[in-house]
């Protein structure tokens, strides 16, 4: 058993929390970082993790592309985080590569790669505070607790997600519509591609944008990735498309 570890979301934490600032007056603000005490963060964190599991195989570290394939569906995918990383980010993922496995895909998140390995290679736990990751089959660990998802429950969150969208990643979804109403519906409806597009069209918007939600909030597969090609296959459902309960 390999523990598959959001790494992207430990080392940001820990290199933030490692920043401090110097107020020199005027317009001159120093921001500077130490790195032992960031590495050091980064260290704590992945003891605890390794702690809470005891037993297993090794630990991958999965980070994301500086691109990201999204963007090339919606431009201002996650936009309003364009904010430089913190003070030493990059050197400390160098340094964890001389420690542990690490896994960076071209124009993925670190959540699709995860998605993808732990799809291709089943029998292992991702470990990941991101509700995104209730859409990929097997063991998740949030740092509160642990899942078993099936395959059938990992299509519906998807749904779920496309239908009520995601602020924090810059898509709308159903205007009006959260994560308790759109799982209302599809309990009401079925959980399929029509309940999707009926609630957008009741909106006035058109299956074309019911679709890029879809790609948006789709973390990758295994069947959802050329691996010759090096490059993601996009989610194309068909009209009755459905999810069998």
């Amino acid at each position: 058993m390999k523990l598959l570890c959001d790494a992207d979301f430990i080392v940001y934490k820990c290199c933030a929390a490692a920043e401090s600032e110097i107020d020199f007056g005027d317009d001159v603000i120093l921001v500077t970082s130490t790195f032992k005490d960031a590495y050091s963060c980064v260290k704590r964190e992945l003891n605890k993790i390794a702690n809470k599991f005891g037993s297993f195989d090794e630990m991958i570290l999965f980070f994301s592309d500086s691109k990201n394939f999204r963007k090339d569906i919606q431009a201002d995918y996650k936009g309003h985080r364009n904010r430089k990383k913190p003070c030493g980010y990059k050197r400390v993922i160098n340094k964890l590569k001389d420690e542990y496995p690490v896994i960076k895909m071209p124009t993925l998140e670190a959540d699709d790669a995860m998605g993808i390995f732990a799809t291709k290679h089943t029998g292992n736990i991702i470990v990941s505070p991101d509700k995104d990751m209730k859409q990929i089959p097997g063991m998740l660990w949030n740092f509160d607790e642990s899942f078993t998802i099936t395959k059938e429950e990992g299509a519906k969150w998807h749904l779920i997600q496309t239908m009520a969208g995601d602020n924090t990643d810059g898509y709308a979804g159903v205007p009006g519509i959260g994560v308790k109403r759109a799982t209302s519906l599809f309990e009401e409806k079925g959980y399929s591609w029509k309940t999707v597009v009926d609630a957008f069209k009741e909106k006035d918007l058109s299956e074309e944008v019911a679709l890029t939600n879809a790609r948006l909030a789709r973390i990758l597969t295994n069947e959802d990735y050329d691996d010759e090609k090096m490059e993601p296959i996009p989610w194309s459902p068909s009209p009755d498309y459905r999810i069998d309960s």
